[in-house]
């Protein structure tokens, strides 16, 4: 068998089967993309082919970058099915037909060279029905690897095995789709609908029919089943939407031909009258004509409409205002102790819901910790359904089942008293089935920082930041200021940080910046800019701003090495300090920016000049300057690490982690790699700046891309600190003497009325205003 995956192929290049070439290829590995030849086609690679462009072409592109298309070669079934033999890991993604898949298997065997990995994407079909009939050898090397849609943003994978199946060939898939494809790998025995579409689908079908009964609207329903239970917006029609009606029914006579005579879901599923007239009027969701929700073109514009549950007919969608919800807040039991009809709602929703998951250990997995893990990455739900049962309380759940005269699993009742999480000395831990408690486990290798938080004390800690020991001789400064924005405080740590770490050689070797929070830093809190300049106290923001780059400075030049590892967005000072490290450990899915434009500003903690200088630093046809200009001005940030890097603000030297779990261990050791390679710090950079000719030409660039009058100003200060013009800097330029002009100019457009009405614009309504 392989040693590791250096190809793979997808055959079939449906949604599923093209999202997971696109994944393949993020991870940087060629992948072969095969489908069947249409009757009469010209060209006998149109359906591979025509999946790989609409992939590129798409808003929501599957890949990272563009470059990773390129690592997809496109086929068919005929003509290629020998380049088969180059690959190392076969993906099965077609029809879910046991006959086809049956017929491919058998095509797949005589070809693949030995030991190579076969798997299917399947969620229906159980492992022991597809090998039924294939070689010994092929059982071997076969599993399941079921993905979730959309492959690129969720992280669940679920790997299902068979007693024949190579314990190689397992550990091999599950750490390349741990470590470079990203994934939560979750193990399943081989059990109907497996993990999350097994209890995903029993609570869409569970809220669809409690709605109908208690005659809650669809907008009603998605806000009780949405942010109170920790259920992404779309709630529950609104997700089914997004999944598509006609798939609905799919799935669920998928499950009920292969669940057990006394399953649960038998008894609550259903197919309403309304629900398939939607499908027959080709009402199939978004990719449709719309679903529950539609949007209708009138002559003020796109209208929202939701169809009504009772009658059928659609009407503007209102937003409801339930003040139940707002009562219980963020109290579960509050709201399902409600006596009206959002309680009742609730409270049937998630006692059938919260119910059915016993039935999923240990017969799907072995402990309630994956169930959990299946919900929250295969769903995006922010608690498991074990973690929600901990906020109602084992022992009202089961008082309140028992007064009811419904039936509680017996494992439910070993609860009773406990929890299913709890944390002992230091240690999170969860309940098993005999009633015990065990530690979560965690990934070999994997850091986890809130772990380390609930069994240490902070090495150093303000109200704005902390300092953690994470092994190994390396700190880690975590930001814990609100959306973790910089302030004078996290400056303050910063400095202490380089203060204990000295020259690395001591008790420390050098600094790790992370946190766990969505977004890694979106910069400075702009309600403290807008505070400081209706007060017209402008020396505030420039001793701020003073902070910021000393700060930020005595990082990039201390000598030891640092790394950032960031991930959600990185914006505007988020990416500042991001470019003063050492090096940065970035998540792929890591959005990063100058994008100071968009409140009227330019960066003013070094943005400019660390750009500046590592255009310099790079050469290229495109002058420094106004590669430098092009990026800022737009006041874009990457889409992607992959794309950060295009866009120059990580280096290729820097590294991208695939798996949020692995960033703060990645970094670690890339902070170790550097110190025992004997870090020095950079030398400071060298510029030329061309001064008022060059600012003209930057004028002239700017001009092509239409800009708002305000854009205008922004971008003739701009110019004014990468030419050289503001501070008198033509020729030679120190990073100072920029890092001097950028503050000059900061303040100058602080001091502009239109500056002001962006930010107040920004923080009121979350988007720049183009004035």
């Amino acid at each position: 068998m392989p040693t590791e995956i250096r190809k793979v192929a997808v055959i079939g290049s449906g949604v599923m089967g093209s999202q997971i070439a696109a994944c393949v290829a993020n991870a940087g590995v060629p992948v072969l993309l095969l489908d069947i030849v249409p009757k009469d086609a010209t060209d006998r690679n149109m359906l591979a082919k025509g999946a790989l462009e609409r992939m590129t072409s798409s808003p929501a592109s599957p890949f990272m970058h563009a470059s990773a298309a390129k690592l997809v070669e496109v086929g068919n079934m005929e003509d290629d099915i020998t380049k088969l033999a180059e690959c190392d890991w076969i993906v099965e993604a077609v029809l879910e037909n046991p006959k086809i898949k049956s017929d491919i298997y058998k095509k797949v065997d005589s070809v693949r060279k030995a030991g190579a990995i076969v798997s299917s994407n399947t969620s229906t079909i159980p492992l022991a029905n597809l090998i039924s009939d294939q070689s010994p050898a092929f059982a071997k090397d076969f599993m399941i690897t079921h993905f979730f849609n959309p492959v690129r943003f969720m992280r669940l994978l679920e790997l299902i095995t068979g007693p024949q199946t190579d314990p190689a060939s397992i550990k091999l898939m599950s750490d390349f789709c741990d470590r470079a494809l990203g994934k939560g790998v979750v193990p399943c025995n081989d059990t109907p609908g497996f993990i999350a579409n097994r209890l995903g689908m029993f609570w869409l079908m569970s809220a669809v029919n409690a709605a109908m009964d208690l005659d809650l609207s669809v907008e009603e329903a998605d806000e009780v089943c949405g942010r109170p239970m920790g259920i992404p917006r779309t709630g529950v029609f609104g997700l089914i939407d997004l999944i598509g009606l006609d798939l609905m029914p799919l799935i669920g006579q998928s499950l009920l031909s292969t669940l057990g005579p006394d399953d649960t879901y038998r008894r609550i599923y259903q197919e309403p009258e309304l629900f398939n007239k939607m499908i027959a009027d080709g009402y199939n969701g978004r990719k449709g004509k719309g679903g529950y929700y539609r949007f209708v073109k009138t002559d003020a514009g796109k209208v929202k409409e939701s169809i009504s549950l009772t009658t059928g007919e659609y009407a503007p969608s209102v937003a409801p205002k339930i003040a139940t919800l707002e009562t219980a807040g963020k109290d579960l039991r509050v709201l399902c102790e409600a006596n009206d009809k959002y309680g009742q709602f609730a409270w049937r929703v998630l006692s059938e819901t919260l119910s059915y998951a016993f039935e999923l250990v240990p017969a799907t997995v072995a402990d309630v910790t994956l169930v959990d893990a299946g919900m929250c990455m295969g769903y995006n739900w922010k608690f498991g359904p074990f973690e929600l049962m901990d906020k109602l309380g084992a022992d009202w759940f089961v008082s309140r089942l028992k007064s009811e005269s419904r039936p509680v699993p017996a494992f439910l009742e070993k609860a009773v008293g406990k929890s299913f999480y709890r944390i002992d000395s230091g240690r999170r831990e969860f309940l098993q089935l005999d009633g015990t408690f065990a530690p979560i486990k965690r990934g070999e290798g994997v850091i986890v920082l809130s772990d380390l938080k609930l069994a240490s004390s902070p090495v150093e800690k303000n109200g704005s930041a902390a300092l953690w020991d994470v092994g190994d001789k390396v700190l880690c400064l975590e930001f814990t200021t609100k959306a973790n924005a910089l302030d004078a405080g996290v400056f303050e740590i910063l400095h202490r940080a380089i203060a204990l770490i000295g020259d690395g050689s001591g008790a420390w070797k050098g600094l790790v910046i992370y946190n766990e929070g969505k977004n890694f830093c979106v910069g400075a809190n702009l309600a403290q800019f807008q505070a400081s300049i209706k007060a017209n106290d402008f020396d505030a923001i420039d001793r701020f701003l003073r902070q910021g780059q000393e700060a930020f400075n005595a990082l990039r030049f201390a000598p030891f090495p640092s790394v950032a590892a960031p991930s959600g967005a990185v914006l505007g000072g988020g990416c500042e300090i991001t470019l003063h490290c050492s090096a940065v450990q970035a998540y792929c899915e890591t959005s990063m920016g100058l994008v100071e434009l968009g409140v009227g500003l330019v960066p003013g903690w070094g943005g400019c000049t660390q750009m500046l200088g590592r255009a310099f630093a790079a050469g290229g046809d495109v002058p420094p300057v106004n590669k430098t200009f092009g990026l800022i001005s737009s006041a874009k940030p990457s889409a992607s690490a992959a794309d950060a890097k295009a866009k120059g603000y990580l280096r290729e030297t820097d590294g991208i982690s695939m798996n949020s779990e692995r960033l703060l261990s990645d970094a670690k050791a890339k902070v170790l790699e550097l110190a025992a390679k004997g870090y020095t710090p950079p030398k400071a950079w060298e510029m030329i700046l061309p001064g008022p000719s060059g600012k003209a030409a930057l004028e002239l660039l700017q001009e092509a891309n239409k800009p708002s009058p305000h854009d205008v100003t922004v971008g003739k200060h701009l110019a004014d600190v990468l030419c050289g013009v503001e501070g008198g800097l033509t020729g030679p330029a120190t990073e100072a003497k920029v890092m001097d002009a950028e503050r000059a100019v900061f303040i100058k457009l602080a001091r502009l009325p239109e500056t002001l009405a962006r930010i107040e614009y920004m923080l009121e309504k979350g988007k720049p205003l183009k004035n």
